[in-house]
C-alpha cells in the first residue's frame, strides 16, 4: 500500500491544479450537486456521444476534498460509457463505507486517495459529493 503522504499528495495536486475545474460549452448533461453542511456547491458537466462521455467538467466552489475528488471522479470517468461510469461511482460509495474488495478499490485509480475519508465522518459528504451528483446525473433523466 501506498504511504499516507502519497495519497495527500495526490488530493492537494487536484485541488490546487484542477484539470477538468472549467466551463463546458454545449454540456449535453448538467447537474448541480451541493452540500448544505459545508457549502460545497459544485456542477457537473458531460458531453456525450450516445452512452459515452466524451468530455466533463466541472464548477463551483468547495473544500479542498469535494474539489479533488470531482477532479479525480472526472478523470476517471471520461471516455467510458454510461454504465461504467455508475458502476464506478458505485464502488466509490462502497469504499467509503468501507465494503468494496480490493480488486474493487484498484479500479479506482487515483479516487483510492480517498479510501481513509471513511475515517473522518464531516467530510464523507465533501468526498461523495461529485460522485453522487454524476449517479444522480444519470438516474435522473431517461437516458439511454
Amino acid at each position: 500500500m501506498e504511504s499516507r503522504s502519497f495519497y495527500n499528495e495526490i488530493l492537494t495536486e487536484h485541488n490546487m491544479r484542477p484539470y477538468y475545474k472549467h466551463e463546458l460549452e454545449d454540456a449535453d448533461l448538467v447537474l448541480e450537486g451541493v452540500n448544505p453542511n459545508c457549502g460545497d456547491d459544485i456542477i457537473i458537466k458531460l458531453k456525450m456521444d450516445g452512452d459515452t462521455i466524451t468530455d466533463g467538467a466541472f464548477v463551483g466552489e468547495g473544500c479542498a476534498i469535494s474539489q479533488a475528488s470531482a477532479d479525480i471522479m472526472l478523470g476517471l470517468v471520461i471516455g467510458r460509457k454510461k454504465d461504467e461510469a455508475l458502476k464506478l461511482a458505485d464502488i466509490f460509495m462502497r469504499m467509503i463505507k468501507g465494503e468494496a474488495d480490493e480488486e474493487e478499490i484498484e479500479s479506482l485509480e487515483e479516487a483510492t486517495a480517498l479510501k481513509d475519508i471513511s475515517h473522518m465522518p464531516a467530510r464523507v459528504k465533501c468526498a461523495v459529493l461529485g460522485w453522487h451528483t454524476l449517479d444522480e446525473l444519470f438516474k435522473d433523466r431517461l437516458f439511454a
